[in-house]
């Protein structure tokens, strides 16, 4: 097992560490929850000051014009475009994700005419399969959802299926599909596919043009460091813009927004899939999150992220009994998280939470911690788990207070 000196070692050699004093963190904490919500960047409030005191307090409406408000949908989205592998002109910014699920889903039905099914993975996020039961629903029929096992998928891709939803690193275990053999299985049957991208944009590269992918989503509040509720964002491959007729046919999406016509024509490109106004503050707050991520290369993200995981792995191992590892052990196959589950997973987080170490928990026994590698050591991986083993031997995991759910686990 490493030492603390071979740990100290690699935050000496680490080529990342610099961004740490980018970001906000609390003295005495170490912060393990950044798959579900990434620490504040030093930069935001400065920010947030400007927009509301000058662009909004100031210039007001005029901002929409003066300071660009118009444009921050494909401006972010450009951004969001170099992370994932897309063309600055395939991705949009604005909405959540499960609106922009919904405008995925049922542009698929548009491109696969006759084809019934839409399909995704059991136990995937709630929202995606959410999304399509609702769209079931709403067809009175025509469609029909498909929940079937991870080991099933490829069996079920069949011809009447309109369209395949998979969330790229799955949010429980972090385990990672193979986008680029499933999005080729998927079009040997002639079917679009979308990957969800929540737990994958800004953890580590993504390839969407190589792998010739037809859609994809993802939240801003996770790795990219956007804020709590922050604008999600949708890719659409330039080869299926002018195919699409917007379902959510928004005002914003009209090629003449400001012709005030009485009927929908769609925007050209990209555009047309915006669909109500942006909300600037949350725009502004993503933007300063990703211009950090842009400076980062990619490939020593994903490097530093497989290392926290295999490290956290070796020394939980090490050190604590009664744990069972739910993440591929294999670094390859997993995004940048880890997953361990136990009996009274819940009671044990909330008391190592109480000791300065925030993970979180997912029913009905997994203990989830996430290494975001702009501002995770090797170091915080060594205290976190040391830790863990103080709540276990002390036993205080046990006491009552700890047992009590909150409505946010």
């Amino acid at each position: 097992m490493k030492t603390l000196a071979d740990i100290r070692a690699l935050d000496a050699a680490d080529p990342l560490a610099g961004f740490r004093a980018r970001f906000t963190l609390p003295d005495g904490v170490i912060y393990l929850d950044g798959n579900s919500l990434g620490a504040l960047p030093v930069d935001v409030p400065a920010r947030m000051e400007d927009v509301i005191r000058r662009e909004w307090g100031e210039d007001l409406i005029r901002s929409w014009n003066t300071n660009d408000w118009i444009n921050a949908p494909g401006r972010l989205g450009a951004k969001i475009a170099r992370l994932i592998g897309a063309g600055d002109d395939e991705v949009i910014a604005g909405e959540s994700t499960s609106v922009n699920i919904f405008k995925a889903l049922c542009a698929c039905i548009q491109l696969s005419p006759g084809r019934s099914i839409i399909l995704s993975e059991a136990g995937n996020f709630p929202t995606d399969a959410y999304m399509m039961e609702g769209i079931a629903a709403f067809s009175g029929g025509r469609i029909r959802q498909s929940l079937v096992a991870r080991e099933a998928i490829e069996d079920a891709l069949t011809e009447d299926v309109a369209a395949l939803l998979l969330t790229h690193t799955h949010y429980k275990s972090g385990q990672l599909h193979d986008m680029a053999a499933l999005t080729r299985k998927a079009h040997a049957k002639g079917i679009p596919v979308i990957w969800d991208l929540s737990h994958s944009a800004g953890a580590m590269p993504v390839s969407l043009n190589a792998f010739e992918a037809d859609f994809a989503v993802g939240c801003g509040y996770k790795y990219l460091n956007g804020g709590p509720g922050a604008p999600a964002f949708l890719f659409a491959a330039k080869r299926h813009h002018d195919k699409i007729f917007p379902v959510l046919s928004g005002w914003l999406g009209h090629a003449r927004p400001f012709a005030f016509d009485d009927g929908y024509e769609a925007a050209p490109g990209i555009d047309r899939f915006q669909c109500g106004t942006p909300g600037i503050l949350g725009m502004a707050a993503l933007e300063v999150g990703l211009d950090i991520m842009l400076e980062a290369d990619m490939d020593d993200v994903r490097a530093k992220s497989q290392a926290l995981g295999d490290l956290f792995i070796e020394l939980v191992e090490a050190r604590l009994d009664g744990f069972e590892l739910r993440s591929p052990r294999n670094a390859a196959e997993r995004g940048s998280q880890v997953s361990i589950a136990h009996p009274d997973g819940y009671a044990i987080m909330q008391a190592l939470i109480a000791r300065g170490v925030i993970g979180d928990f997912r029913a009905p026994d997994i203990l989830r911690f996430g290494f975001t590698p702009l501002y995770v050591s090797h170091e915080d991986v060594w205290t976190a788990v040391d830790t863990l083993a103080g709540v276990m031997q002390s036993g205080e995991w046990r006491q009552e207070r700890f047992s009590v759910r909150s409505a946010v686990t």
